[in-house]
């Protein structure tokens, strides 16, 4: 009997243990699977989807800004003003541009995406109809409807950002942000061009008739397709909002809301401004700065000093000149979003290895993405001391390269290489910032926006002095020499990135 028992009980307890070990890994897949889906309820494609609409309304921001250059001269003389005075409306515009994101990031992080942004275009569109019927004897009125402009359209890339981390896991977001940054990048590019060609065959005023049945256009596509996706009202999208927030025509996570779901929980209106306390923060966004003023300093100069060095150049000649920078920009928009995910997956697979090499760290595989364990510094920032050592080289062999008036090959080809590495630098830093603060993601962007066009407001207002004063040679050289000098900051954010997040951590917890 004992061994008849003995017996029973091996055949019990065996399969008991197999079985229960089996039903703990299937627990975990499931539980992982679960994680996954609960981020978001939208398939990849329809991620991608609505990132391109988000891609296209960020777009208006550099277009609008951009598609203007070129008519400076023709609105100079029709209101019958210095250039340099056409050029604060430039200024102007640039500073409105920095601050607007602010008021509107905050307001999208409160409020929504969807109002907020087709808000923002409506102010677009108003003041593209008043700039198109603006007397030439009302400069003061020239000068307001730009700032009001800029407070429609500068705004939109903050809140896409704030799409792309509601719905993208950080597995993702850099993939999302690549394609998010096509639009805001493309435009310098195509700005000048559009803007040339409409001023020369139409006019200056049909500048911004073009602009305002573009923003028209996209004001009904975001209308009928957009969802909501701040996370505060819709959590993962399961939850149905109230109709003002819902698309008219709900293409995208359709049939996959979950009418019982509870709302998440409101946070507090947070104030932007005091992102600015947390260093990690200030290192990225001051670095991410600096690079888009050198940027904005070959950007705008690129009609004065194309024009000078090659005079056999017209206009419409110039504004093709901008598509070497903006197809540098492009290439580089599509493959970062790429590496900055393979840098992501590379650096958890490095860690998942580890962690079931040595069991001792108690971590498991399937937690080290988790924000205390997950180097997201590191995995964001692996390839920046590259892209900025080759972006500092072309910035310095551009200018010297004008100096010299060697063929206007050298220049445009230099430039392509100067738009990709720029891209990979910023869209690296841009998701990085993201990243540390998901919940935050438009006013973390609005941040980013404020620190950097002014920033590139300050260096508009002078790079054409130091050019004239010293000859582009030195002064891409100088602007290259600081990018140089600022380079440290990429290893800064490595160091303090991990240990300011274990300080917000704990004071959140505590909280």
């Amino acid at each position: 009997m004992a061994h008849a028992g003995q017996t029973h009980h091996i055949s019990l307890t065996s399969p008991g243990a197999g079985g229960a070990a089996t039903h703990e890994l299937e627990e975990q897949e499931v539980n992982k699977q679960a994680a996954e889906k609960l981020y978001s309820i939208y398939t990849r494609q329809e991620k991608w989807f609505i990132v391109m609409i988000a891609s296209l309304a960020a777009l208006f921001s550099p277009l609008t800004a951009n598609v203007y250059f070129p008519a400076i001269p023709t609105i100079a003389s029709a209101f019958h003003k210095s250039i340099e005075s056409i050029n604060l409306s430039v200024t102007a515009y640039m500073v409105l541009q920095g601050i607007s994101p602010m008021f509107w990031g905050t307001m999208a992080d409160r409020f929504g995406r969807r109002p907020i942004f087709l808000a923002c275009l409506l102010v677009l569109c108003l003041s593209c109809i008043g700039l198109a019927l603006v007397p030439t004897s009302a400069y003061w009125l020239l000068m307001l409807l730009r700032c009001v402009q800029a407070a429609g359209s500068a705004s939109t890339v903050a809140l896409g950002a704030g799409v792309v981390g509601d719905i993208g896991t950080p597995a993702e977001r850099g993939g999302f942000f690549g394609l998010f940054t096509l639009g805001p990048q493309v435009g310098p590019a195509l700005g000048p061009v559009i803007g040339g060609v409409l001023a020369d065959k139409l006019g200056w005023r049909s500048i911004f008739w073009f602009l305002c049945i573009m923003s028209v256009a996209c004001f009904a596509l975001m209308l009928i397709f957009l969802p909501e996706t701040l996370r505060r009202l819709v959590g993962d999208g399961s939850v149905i909002p109230s109709a003002f927030y819902r698309p008219l025509v709900p293409i995208v996570g359709k049939g996959r809301v979950d009418r019982d779901a509870p709302k998440p929980p409101k946070p507090a209106l947070n104030n932007p401004l005091r992102l600015f306390f947390y260093l990690d923060v200030l290192n990225l966004l001051v670095f991410n700065a600096v690079i888009y003023a050198v940027f904005y300093a070959v950007n705008t100069t690129i009609s004065t000093i194309f024009a000078n060095k090659y005079p056999f150049l017209n206009e419409i000649d110039i504004g093709l000149c901008f598509l070497a920078i903006g197809g540098g920009m492009t290439i580089g928009t599509v493959l970062s979003g790429k590496m900055l995910d393979a840098d992501f997956q590379r650096t958890k697979n490095r860690l998942v290895k580890k962690a079931e090499e040595d069991p001792e760290k108690h971590i498991r595989p399937e937690d080290v993405t988790r924000e205390e364990n997950f180097p997201i510094e590191r995995a964001r920032l692996r390839m920046m001391p590259i892209f900025t050592a080759i972006f500092v080289l072309t910035c310095a062999g551009y200018g010297w390269s004008l100096q010299q008036e060697t063929n206007i090959a050298v220049p445009l080809i230099l430039q392509v290489i100067f738009g990709y590495t720029v891209v990979a630098t910023m869209n690296g830093v841009q998701t990085l910032l993201i990243d540390l603060l998901p919940s935050q993601s438009s006013s973390i962007t609005a941040c980013n926006n404020l620190v950097r066009c002014s920033l590139g407001a300050l260096m508009v207002s002078v790079v054409d002095l130091i050019v004239n004063a010293i000859g582009p040679g030195w002064t891409y050289v100088l602007l290259a020499g600081i990018c140089l000098a600022c380079s440290p900051m990429i290893w800064l954010a490595i160091w303090i990135g991990p240990r300011c997040r274990a300080k917000r951590r704990a004071r959140d917890n505590a909280a």
